[in-house]
């Protein structure tokens, strides 16, 4: 049987989970149609889904479509959890693209179809909610046109709209499929002009699968009117999975928990097999596969091309790892989704001080699950910092912690993470065993100004054999710990460091021949003194803080874009030029990422509520005014004032020196 992967995407409330229930249904997988209204829907399974009705974790449902098995990921249509929709999209075949009658497209609707567009998933368009008061045809088929894609090809004709009789008749006006082909097919218009055979479902079916043309469907996923139809294009326009050979390559897009802890990694197979017991290759270590289960399959077996399953016994595995063969390791074949960071914190604290470190190991689960998620922990003030998108992942976290760890939390106010960038260039030496160093370590270190998303490199200009390489182990992962906190306190993201200068004191012994600590360096003088070194090449570089700052597009009523022009100035946002029109009018432009939740909750009074606001992160740029800082989260200094021995380059001013105990 032929294997296609599907996603259902959808803006919130469009009735993309009900459409998942419909289809369940209509393949006699589900003996009932669950409500999202009553919470007895089959694909949401985390508790908040189904009090709120919106779907916040992809989840895997298996029917069949006449002689194709279709794994149906039923994905999140939220804002706040875009990355868990980009991570499902790495999977997919093909997807629906949902939208409401009555609602028309949504901002997030064009965020979506951009994103399928832009990783090229083909996609159908399902008009749900067509037995809805309000809803309607013509006027959601020209938003699609100009605001998605005027590469769509209305596959039917809608009646009794608005009332429970509503229907979907699937007719296609041929000269109108025509029209829309032959826009991108040559041949085809060749063929029409000498009157040879055209095959239009044949080439409607090709330019689906190479995301050129974009088929739209209307019906209602409660009555089930249209959804027949939606199936049968499911099956004809959109592709199989592919049946590559090779050495095994899948990627893991979800990672959870199972009921005695065990990590359980949700795969798709791109080449190859994985068996129960084989050993394969993942992130940078290599596990056995303990037990399998292949959606549409049994526990055991054999997971194969093109197939998603669930695989067990990779203690270490996480979301993003890459599955290989040890011996053969295969290029991924994977779309590679990228993500925007996280922009927004909040400090979570257990209400009962007894619970504090379980709530240390269930965020630690948690941020196992979604790696978008960071967790940063101040030891010196005893809190712990997570990473948000939008203020729902509050919900979302403040409920998994109640429901599956018996903890409940409070949330402080979320802040905007900021990052360090450096201004310039610095270097700083400390020698063994000279001007109070109280570690039996040299470590010298230059810091340089890198591209930004390069990353943190740390090179060597000493030789790697003069000293062991432990210790220079032990200098590189403190550099990479040490620039999770600047100057400012915030991420220093990118940076190139090299090492000028290093020396130890070799092992040794009394004459008894026992290892004496006190006269011989260990990893632990090297981690210690490295942040100090460090940080006085930081200060000597110095740096400058950066922002986030969100790209947005507003639809408003022309006559109140005076009222809106003043508030995003007030908000520091930076619009272009308004695209003015009769009736609606388009602002684009820069806002602080700090601003957007303030903008989105003003933006209704402002426009009468007809105001659609679209925002994504676009970049950082450097803070004006006053520069914002964040509290440091470990002891280690940052201001030349506290560091107590490195040498600086000349121009840099010392402070006293401080001793850190040590035996001498």
């Amino acid at each position: 049987m032929e294997i296609l992967n599907l996603g259902i995407l959808a803006h919130v409330d469009a009735g993309k989970t009900s459409l998942t229930e419909r289809l369940l249904f209509a393949a006699g997988v589900i003996d009932a149609v669950g409500s999202v209204d009553d919470g007895s829907t089959q694909t949401d399974s985390l508790a908040l889904e189904r009090q709120r009705g919106i779907t916040i974790k992809s989840a895997v449902a298996t029917f069949a479509i006449g002689d194709v098995q279709i794994n149906l990921i039923d994905t999140p249509g939220h804002p706040d959890f875009i990355a868990e929709v980009e991570r499902a999209l790495s999977v997919l075949d093909g997807a629906v693209l949902v939208i409401s009658a009555v609602e028309g497209v949504q901002a997030q609707t064009r965020i979506l179809m951009r994103t399928l567009q832009r990783l090229r998933i083909p996609t159908l368009i399902f008009v749900n909610k067509l037995d809805r008061p309000g809803a309607q045809y013509d006027g959601v088929l020209r938003q699609i046109a100009a605001r998605l894609t005027p590469a769509i090809v209305p596959m039917g004709e809608a009646a009794y709209l608005g009332t429970p009789e509503a229907a979907f008749k699937a007719i296609v006006q041929e000269d109108t499929l025509l029209d829309v082909l032959a826009e991108h097919d040559d041949d085809l218009l060749q063929r029409y002009v000498d009157g040879a055979p055209l095959g239009l479902h044949d080439v409607l079916a090709r330019q689906t699968r190479q995301v050129i043309v974009h088929p739209v469907y209307f019906g209602s996923a409660i009555t089930g009117a249209g959804t027949d139809a939606l199936a049968d294009g499911i099956r004809d326009l959109l592709p199989r999975a592919g049946t590559a050979a090779g050495p095994l390559d899948g990627t893991v897009f979800k990672v959870e928990r199972g009921p005695s802890g065990e990590k359980i990694a949700y795969v798709r197979l791109f080449a190859g097999t994985a068996s129960v017991r084989d050993r394969v290759r993942y992130g940078d270590t290599d596990g056995k596969i303990t037990a399998l289960e292949t959606y549409g399959a049994t526990y055991g077996g054999t997971l194969g091309t093109g197939q998603i399953g669930k695989l067990w016994g990779l203690p270490d595995i996480q979301i993003g790892d890459s599955i290989t063969d040890p011996e053969h390791p295969a290029s991924s074949r994977r779309i590679q989704a990228r993500f925007a960071p996280p922009t927004l914190e909040t400090v979570v604290t257990a209400r009962r001080p007894s619970d504090k470190g379980n709530l240390q190991v269930a965020l630690t689960q948690l941020a196992e699950q979604d790696p978008l998620i960071n967790l940063r922990q101040d030891d010196l003030r005893q809190e712990t910092y997570v990473s948000l998108y939008g203020e729902v992942q509050k919900e979302v976290i403040e409920t998994t912690l109640a429901t599956e760890y018996g903890i409940a939390v409070d949330f402080r106010e979320t802040t905007t993470i900021c990052v360090e960038r450096l201004a310039g260039t610095g270097h700083a030496v400390e020698f063994n065993k000279k001007d109070a160093n109280p570690f039996l370590a040299t470590v010298g270190l230059r810091v340089e100004p890198a591209p930004v998303d390069a990353g943190v490199t740390f090179a060597l200009e000493v030789e790697l054999g003069s000293m062991p390489y432990a210790f220079v182990k032990a200098v590189e992962e403190t550099v990479r710990e040490t620039l999770h906190e600047g100057l400012h306190g915030w991420q220093i993201p990118d940076a190139h460091v090299v090492m000028t200068h290093s020396g130890y004191s070799a092992r040794q012994s009394h004459a008894h021949a026992v290892f004496d600590k006190s006269m011989s360096s260990t990893a632990g003088d090297f981690r210690l003194l490295t942040p100090l070194v460090l940080m006085t090449a930081i200060q000597q570089a110095g740096t400058t803080v950066h922002e986030p700052m969100h790209h947005f597009r507003l639809e408003i009523p022309t006559d109140t874009t005076r009222a809106v022009l003043a508030t995003l100035a007030r908000l520091r946002a930076i619009p272009q030029v308004p695209a003015l029109a009769a009736e609606t009018s388009t602002l684009e432009g820069e806002i602080p990422a700090a601003a957007v939740y303030e903008l989105e909750q003003q933006l209704p009074a402002l426009t009468r509520g007809e105001g659609v606001l679209e925002s994504a992160f676009d970049r950082y740029q450097p803070v004006t005014g006053q520069v914002p800082s964040r509290p440091r989260t470990d002891p280690r200094p940052a201001q030349p004032a506290r560091i107590p021995t490195a040498r600086a380059a000349p121009g840099l001013t010392h402070a006293p020196r401080l001793r850190r105990g040590r035996r001498r």
